[in-house]
């Protein structure tokens, strides 16, 4: 359980940030949830109503106070949260207007409001009771919630029929007129035959509007507070926690709604009415594991907290939504800031810790080369040095869920600062190459696992590339480990990106350039321990595959610049016979060198690709090599990129090169 134990201290070390209003990501009080909530309604301190709104969906997101049940609550007869929820539990006239309950309650259609009003009962009526409280306790009492809703124009109805009106299903008049409430609820049927949420699913939250307290909101402080004593004065069960080694009140259920608010799965849970995940070795679920309730309530909002800030979610689509599944956050346990590990090289130094701004060189519009990125990352790896000291704990913590109740940690990494800072520098140091993602996004360095997927993986469709959203997650899972311990890069990752990469013309022309700087930075990543391979042109490298490649990317400028000079917009002979070059590369250059002829008659005798040929031809050693039409390595790729980046380099002619190249990648 060492991982609930560092989410703990975390929340403990953060604690200055719990409710901060001003922070746009707050860390949870515990026994709070959130909730998107769609309809405000005020009162006064006596429970009278006062007014109410629709709040917009960029608002929709409260803090709300919440049971262990209700924090997780789902099934047919879902547990109600204590003070603010939806309609069918607060509401004594819900039935009067058409509202349906969840199944389970459906023969006793009021015991979802008589529960709740029960359990506010109970609150009011302990020494924790708050003045707020009472006032929502008179109001709900008065049993006409729905009916100030409707003529306040909150809610709306269709016409009496038998004495009675039903609230709407969904809007049937003018688009114009549409009132906000069906703008986010619309209630429409869906192609599965389930119908979307309608009004009578809104969610309500308080405000009470008192003279003795400033803060109105249900967010305030005292009225958290209170039902937090609340909530820890009904524990019963003490017992040993299996965190702190301690006696302490235990936890009955935990949290879920860690990746979103609609996240349904829990990382730690005992139900085993079905499928006896521990029967035979235990006889009860506290033998498995005991945690105290505020231990597990702290440790579930900071990892709720981190992932919300800091962490990578990747969403899989299901029935034709997409849900979340691989979550990834690190953090320090201390609370100091820390590098996102699965962030591009691009992203990663344009997030620069503020004691190293002034140091850093600042970086040109076009890019920096090869050099300023190592300077570039090492002072900025500097920067957080400045913060982790070397002993500081960083976590590196993956969780994933198979089913929609069900979560587990699938990666776990416990490191010293100082070390994890080593890994990420060794990751993008050894992976680094030029990457051209469009004309905006140029840079030296390593692309995001996200991005590896899609060059490995993607497929086209339209003028997008498109990866599957299981295949996405995987690789990232598989890529993690190469980041964070030092492992090898899959071979199986490595070669399906050199094969995309060759095949040039099935991509648009920006996804094979992209694909191209992917493909050789993994390549030079996945060889480091047996060759050293520059960033740059190597004028002294005499291996067949990295000439060949060399001699690909001559005869692909050569004929590119004389067909820009004829205004002729066709694919080159190198582009077409890319893919056929890199498995027979003899007999398909003898091809290709031969449709250079009447190109070459449309330069300058002395033009640089002729003598850049005559030069790369005169390098090859091997005479039999030469001749040979064994398949090449992904390592002609790496000749290839560099003697196209140095053609584009210098001179007029190159310009037009250069201007050519910037507008395809960015089509």
């Amino acid at each position: 359980m060492s991982w609930i134990e560092k989410l703990y201290r975390t929340y403990e070390n953060n604690a200055e940030k719990i409710g901060d209003p001003n922070d746009a990501i707050p860390l949870y009080p515990i026994c709070h949830t959130a909730q998107n909530a769609q309809i405000e309604i005020v009162i006064d301190g006596d429970g009278s109503f006062l007014r109410a709104s629709v709040i917009s969906k960029d608002d929709s997101p409260t803090i709300v106070p919440c049971t262990e049940a209700s924090s997780g609550r789902s099934g047919k007869r879902p547990v109600n949260h204590p003070l603010c929820d939806k309609l069918q539990y607060l509401s004594g006239d819900f039935c009067d207007f058409g509202g349906e309950v969840t199944i389970g309650f459906q023969n006793n259609p009021s015991e979802p409001f008589e529960i709740y009003k029960a359990d506010l009962q109970k609150w009011c009526s302990s020494v924790f009771s708050h003045p707020k409280v009472e006032a929502v306790l008179k109001y709900i009492e008065k049993g006409h919630v729905i009916s100030d809703l409707i003529e306040s124009k909150i809610l709306y109805t269709g016409q009496p029929t038998d004495n009675s009106r039903k609230l709407l299903y969904e809007w049937s008049g003018k688009e114009s007129e549409k009132p906000k409430i069906f703008k986010l609820l619309n209630g429409k049927m869906q192609k599965n035959g389930k119908r979307n949420p309608w009004q009578a699913d809104a969610f309500i939250c308080w405000v009470i509007e008192t003279p003795d307290h400033i803060d109105s909101s249900i967010t305030d402080v005292s009225l958290q507070n209170a039902w937090i004593e609340y909530s820890a004065s009904l524990k019963a069960s003490k017992g040993l926690c299996f965190v702190t080694g301690e006696p302490r009140f235990l936890a009955d259920s935990h949290p879920a709604k860690l990746r979103n608010a609609g996240d349904k799965a829990k990382l730690i849970s005992s139900n085993d009415t079905s499928g006896f995940t521990y029967r035979g070795r235990f006889t009860d679920d506290s033998q498995v594991a005991e945690l105290g309730f505020e231990i597990t309530q702290k440790g579930h909002s900071a990892l709720r907290w981190l992932l919300a800030r800091q962490g990578k979610v990747f969403y899989v689509k299901s029935g034709g939504q997409a849900k979340p599944r691989l979550a990834v956050v690190a953090w320090a346990v201390s609370g100091a800031d820390v590098p996102d590990p699965l962030a591009d090289s691009d992203d990663l130094l344009s997030d620069t810790p503020i004691e190293s701004k002034e140091e850093i060189t600042e970086k040109s519009p076009v890019g920096f080369t090869a050099q300023d990125f190592g300077i570039r990352l090492s002072q900025y790896l500097a920067g957080y040095n400045a913060k982790l000291s070397k002993t500081d704990e960083i976590i590196v913590m993956g969780v994933d869920s198979a089913t929609p109740g069900r979560m587990a940690v699938t990666y776990y990494r416990e490191l010293t600062g100082s070390d994890f800072l080593k890994r990420i520098e060794t990751w993008h140091k050894g992976c680094a190459w030029l990457q051209r993602f469009s004309k905006e996004k140029e840079f030296y360095g390593v692309p995001a696992p996200k991005d590896i997927a899609q060059a490995a993986y993607g497929t086209k469709d339209e003028d997008l590339i498109k990866v599957d959203d299981n295949l996405q997650k995987m690789t990232v899972e598989r890529l993690i480990p190469c980041i964070i311990d030092g492992a090898s890069l899959p071979w199986d990752i490595v070669d399906s990106c050199i094969k995309k990469a060759t095949q040039r013309q099935s991509l648009p022309e920006w996804a094979w350039q992209k694909t191209l700087g992917i493909t050789c930075g993994l390549y030079r990543y996945y060889f480091k321990e047996k060759e050293d391979y520059f960033m740059g042109l190597d004028r002294e490298r005499k291996t067949k595959d990295y000439l060949y490649g060399r001699l690909l990317a001559v005869a692909d400028c050569l004929e590119g610049y004389a067909l820009k000079l004829s205004r002729e917009d066709r694919p080159t002979n190198a582009t077409k016979l890319m893919q056929r070059f890199a498995d027979r590369p003899c007999s398909t250059w003898r091809n290709i060198e031969l449709a250079l002829v009447p190109y070459k008659a449309r330069l300058n005798r002395t033009n640089k690709y002729e003598i850049e040929l005559d030069a790369i031809h005169s390098l090859f050693t091997d005479v039999s090599g030469y001749a040979s039409d064994e398949p090449l390595s992904g390592e002609f790729l790496l000749g290839f990129h560099c003697q196209r980046i140095e053609l584009f380099k210098s001179s007029p002619e190159d310009g037009i090169n250069k201007e050519e190249n910037g507008n395809e990648s960015n089509k």
